[in-house]
């Protein structure tokens, strides 16, 4: 946890230098407790930003290519980082996953599986909302706006946790986790209307 901690406070240092961040909403990420931190992702910076603003150590997948070098990968594991293999459902990937989250800790996942290249997001996975049923974890959406330019604002607005307890031991279908997690998407989508719209309105 202290190299965590070290190289969180660094980086945080370092961003806050290149970046003018805001965060609102920090109050719907609990104090301790397992809960899934979902969020849009455009840019390779978005778990790093995520990772300074939260108090909290938030773990996340990442693909497995990353982890062919030892000495990153010893790095990455300390950071909270843990394989998964794209291009289907990676039972060891989603074992761990569960673990961390039946372990009290925070999960980050992206909805949409992957980063988008374009600037439009895309069709949210099963996965998502097939993991926080299983686990019983409530979802907090997280919207980033931001574009990563130097000196440019990054904001990063924290949603009310998503409650999924009504499918606890229930039986879904992959067709119905993927609506839920469609629905999580959504909730960021509006996150980051609503900004848009106050924004113009002043």
């Amino acid at each position: 946890m202290l190299f965590y901690k070290v190289v969180r406070n660094t980086v945080k240092f370092l961003l806050h230098l290149i970046y003018r961040i805001e965060i609102s909403g920090k109050e719907n990420i609990p104090l301790e407790g397992k809960s899934i931190v979902c969020s849009n992702h455009f840019s390779l910076m978005d778990p790093v930003i995520i990772g300074t603003c939260l108090r909290r150590k938030i773990n996340y997948m990442a693909k497995e290519e990353l982890f062919s070098n030892k000495i990153f990968a010893s790095a990455l594991n300390k950071l909270g980082v843990f394989p998964v293999k794209r291009g289907g459902a990676d039972v060891s990937a989603i074992k761990s996953a569960l673990k961390i989250l039946r372990s009290g800790e925070l999960l980050g996942i992206f909805p949409e599986g992957t980063r988008s290249k374009n600037g439009e997001m895309l069709e949210a996975k099963a996965g998502l909302a097939m993991i926080a049923i299983k686990s019983e974890s409530p979802v907090i959406p997280v919207a980033i706006i931001a574009n990563y330019k130097i000196f440019s604002k990054v904001k990063v607005i924290i949603g009310e946790p998503i409650d999924f307890s009504s499918y606890y031991g229930q039986k879904v279908s992959t067709e119905e986790y993927q609506l839920l997690s469609q629905n999580v998407l959504n909730h960021i989508k509006n996150l980051i209307h609503e900004e848009n719209t106050s924004v113009e309105k002043l």
